[in-house]
C-alpha cells in the first residue's frame, strides 16, 4: 500500500506512541476542558462536553488501547472528529504536526486482531513510524459507540 501524497494527517501521541487521523475526518483540535461523567459508561467512555452548544461525547484513546491513565498536562487535546453524522471527542497526550506519507505499509498481523482492526496503515517518516487509525474501528469496532438517548452504550 503507498500513500498519496495528497493526503495529509494530523500526527498525535499517546504515552511514546505515534498515531495519525486523516486530516479531513478531523472537525477541530481543542484544549482540554470539563467533562461529564456519564453514569455506567464503559471506562473508556470519559463523559461529554458543550462544545459551543452541541454535546459531544468524548472517549480516551489510552483507557481504549489499554493503557494506564496518566494525569492531563498543558499538551493534551481532545481531537472532536467527524463520525458519520456525529461528533466525537478523542482525548490525546499531545498533537504534534500536519504530515504527508510518502509510504503507507499495511499493519503488521503478529501485532494481534485488535491492532490489525484499529490500524489501516503504518506511515513511514524520517524519524519514526506511525500507525493510521482506522475510525470506524476505534469509535465502533468491537466496542460498540454510540450515544443517543434510547442506546447510550
Amino acid at each position: 500500500m503507498s500513500g498519496s501524497e495528497q493526503d495529509q494527517y494530523v500526527e498525535f501521541g499517546i504515552g511514546s506512541e505515534s498515531y495519525a487521523i486523516l486530516i479531513s475526518d478531523i472537525h477541530e483540535i481543542i484544549r482540554m476542558q470539563a467533562i461529564t461523567e456519564i453514569p455506567d459508561s464503559p471506562m473508556y467512555m470519559k463523559g461529554v462536553i458543550n462544545l459551543r452548544g452541541d454535546i459531544i461525547p468524548v472517549i480516551s484513546l489510552r483507557s481504549l488501547f489499554m493503557m494506564a491513565e496518566e494525569p492531563f498536562g498543558k499538551a493534551t487535546r481532545i481531537i472532536v472528529v467527524n463520525h458519520g453524522r456525529e461528533a466525537v471527542g478523542i482525548i490525546v497526550d499531545r498533537v504534534n504536526k500536519v504530515v504527508r506519507f510518502k509510504d503507507i505499509q499495511s499493519p503488521p498481523l503478529q501485532g494481534g486482531e485488535m491492532y490489525g482492526a484499529r490500524i489501516s496503515g503504518i506511515g513511514i517518516a524520517p524519524d519514526m513510524l506511525v500507525g493510521i487509525l482506522r475510525l470506524d474501528e476505534v469509535l465502533i469496532g468491537r466496542h460498540k459507540f454510540s450515544y443517543s438517548a434510547a442506546d447510550p452504550y
